[in-house]
């Protein structure tokens, strides 16, 4: 895992969760269709938080004060980091994002089981790995 700041400057990587499953969410203030994710990424960390599920928010803006607004007003109260590159941010660029929203979904152990899972296929699939 690649280390990036978080909003208070604390370098921070998905080593550094406690999980069983981690989403690794990229998205930017400006991304429209990412912030109307939101809500249902809000509404799956708080039904499975509890069960070991982490989000790791992973920012592809270049304006600080634009991004730690989008956290407030989204009510993101998951872990979120950033470089302030944009698309040439590192996490990004490591899994060769070029597009927005994009997410990947890890089991305990770092293996990507699922890729760019959203809305109803996401909570379906969240709902069907916490049943077993």
């Amino acid at each position: 895992f690649i280390k990036e700041p978080d909003t208070f400057g604390n370098l921070v990587s998905g080593s550094d969760l406690k999980f069983q499953y981690l989403l690794i969410d990229f998205w930017a203030s400006w991304c429209k269709p990412c912030r109307e994710e939101n809500p249902n990424l809000l509404s799956l960390y708080k039904k499975y938080k509890s069960k070991e599920f982490e989000i790791l928010g992973i920012s592809l803006d270049d304006d600080k004060d634009e991004w730690i607004k989008a956290i407030k007003k989204d009510s993101l109260s998951w872990t979120q980091v950033s470089d302030l590159k944009g698309f040439d941010n590192s996490i990004g660029s490591y899994y060769s994002v070029t597009g927005i929203p994009f997410n990947l979904l890890l089991d305990n152990k770092g293996k990507i089981i699922a890729i760019n899972l959203v809305g109803d296929i996401l909570k379906k699939k969240m709902d069907a790995l916490f049943a077993k």
